[in-house]
Parts: C-alpha cells; structure tokens; sequence
C-alpha cells in the first residue's frame, strides 16, 4: 500500500463510526494519482463537513503528501447507496410523472439574462 492510500484511511477511519466500511482505492494516470475513498452512508457529513471544509482540509493534506513523494494527489469521494443525494434522484423521477403540474419559480432578470444569452449561442 503506498503512503497516500495509508494516510488517507488513517486520517477517515479515524474520523467516521464505521472505520469498518472504509475503502480507498488508488489508481495512477497521466493525471497524478486518483483516490477513490467508500464510506457508510451514515458518515458522509462527517468527511465532508460544514461548507465542505473537512474534506478540503484532507485534500490539502493528501497534496502535501504527493508533494513529498513528487507526485500529485486527487481525492474522488463516492456518493454511497444510502446517501441523501441518491434518495432525492430517486424521488425526482417520481415528481415528474405526477399528473398535478408543477409550478416555475419566477425567474430574476439575471436568470433571465442568462438564458436568452445561452440561446443566442445556439449550442
């Protein structure tokens, strides 16, 4: 196992309730290196943190380490099967099958901006 792949489960098992769950993948590419880090659905907050800052902290410090051993260090956080992210797509799909028909929000005059601008591309 290679000293990124160590530190970052050292650093998440020591920070979630299910250390047990833990699996951090690596894969090596033109890119630098990509770990790929599985947690419990239940822990997730806890490695993302407030505004997302926990888990920017841990990116910092997985740089800091690649720099060491002179190679780059990204971090992929895998959305888990029970994530609230997977249970909102999931009810999505429902809502729009509905018969009721769903209101729009009243768009600002910036949104509104945006879009003619978007359709002036033509993309």
């Amino acid at each position: 196992m290679e000293e990124d792949q160590a530190f970052l489960e050292f650093v998440v098992k020591g920070l979630v309730d299910h250390p047990d769950e833990v699996k951090v993948t690596r894969a090596v590419d033109e890119m630098g290196v990509l770990l790929t880090l599985d947690i419990h659905a239940d822990d997730m907050g806890k490695i993302i943190g407030r505004s997302g800052n926990t888990a920017k902290a841990i990116r910092t410090l997985l740089r800091v380490v690649g720099m060491k051993n002179n190679s780059r260090v990204n971090l992929k956080i895998n959305e888990p099967e029970g994530g609230l992210r997977s249970q909102e797509a999931a009810a999505a799909p429902a809502e729009e099958g509905s018969e009721a028909p769903a209101e729009e929000a009243p768009q600002s005059d910036a949104a509104k901006s945006l879009d003619e601008a978007m359709a002036g591309l033509k993309l």
